[in-house]
This record gives structure tokens, sequence and C-alpha cells, in this order.
């Protein structure tokens, strides 16, 4: 046995390929090669082939309706956007009307207290002015009735007095006196 292990290694030795042999297999080994690529393709196609289609064509019947139910989604969420902006605008619109008729009452009322507070002051005014009419004319009449009282006082002292020089000065001094009192 070492005999023969050493004349193949003797031959193979001598027999070492060069050049393009070097690349390409014996013509033995290339024929085996290639039956036992049929015999597998063979099969392959036969089961597994089958299976691989099928597997692809599940695949494709996914991802397509991945894709159209994607599609779906997003026609669905840019009409709730469409909707969402609208009811935006809308609310925009309603508050900004709001809000225009909110001044508009605003401005009336303001109108309206300003021209009752106007009234209001006119009248206390007037009465006030009534009130100092009516006030000047009581004082009036009560200072004419103390000056008439206080004539007829003196006009009585007078009459009941003598008429001298120093019975008039003493009279009039006493009716300053009378007056001084009145103003106190």
């Amino acid at each position: 046995m070492l005999r023969i292990a050493a004349a193949i290694q003797i031959i193979a030795a001598d027999e070492e390929p060069e050049g393009i042999d070097l690349i390409l297999p014996e013509t033995k080994e290339l024929i085996a090669g290639i039956i036992a690529f049929g015999i597998v393709f063979f099969f392959v196609r036969l089961w597994a082939w089958p299976a691989l289609q099928e597997m692809l064509e599940n695949r494709r019947q996914a991802i397509t309706g991945q894709l159209e139910e994607a599609e779906k989604v997003k026609r669905e969420a840019e009409s709730l956007l469409a909707d969402y902006q609208a009811q935006v605008a809308g609310a925009k619109g309603e508050a900004n009307q709001i809000i225009e008729e909110a001044r508009t009452t605003a401005e009336s009322m303001r109108g309206e207290i300003v021209t009752r507070a106007e009234a209001e002051a006119a009248s206390v005014l007037e009465k006030g002015r009534a009130d100092l009419t009516s006030e000047r004319s009581r004082a009036a009449a009560a200072l004419q009735g103390d000056v008439a009282d206080l004539s007829l006082d003196m006009a009585e002292k007078v009459v009941a007095g003598s008429i001298d020089r120093e019975a008039q000065r003493a009279l009039v001094e006493r009716y300053l006196d009378d007056l001084g009192g009145l103003n106190n």
C-alpha cells in the first residue's frame, strides 16, 4: 500500500497542470459535475420551483394589497385634512364674526351709556341750578323780611325816642350791631 501511494505521488508530481489546465477540470470531472447539476436542477424545478413561485406570488399580492391599503389610507387622510382645514377656516370666520358683533354691541352700549351719563349730568346740573335759584330766592326773601323787620324796629325806636343827633347816632350804632349779629 505504501508502494501504491508512493507511485501515485510520483505520477501526480510528474503531471502538474500548467496554463489553462489550471482553470479547467478534467473531462471526467466536468461531465460528472454537469450530470450532478442536471439532477439537482431537475429536482429543484420539480419541487422547490413551484413553492418558490407560490411564495413570490403571495409576497407580490401582499405588497400590492399593502400599497392599495396605504393609498386608501392616504386618500382618507387627505380627505380628513381637507375637512379639518375647512372646519378651521369656518371656525376662524365664525370667531371673526362673533368678535365683530361683540365690537358693534360694545360700541352701541358705550354710546348709550355716554348718552345716559350726559343726560343724567345735565339733569343733575339743571336740578342744582334750580336748587340754587330757589335758595337764592328764599335767602333774598328772608333777607328782605329781616331788613323790613329791622327797618320797622328802627323806625319804631326813632319815633319812640327823641330825634336829637346823639339819639340818632346811638340808634344807627345799635342797628349796625343788630346787623352784625345777623351775619354770625
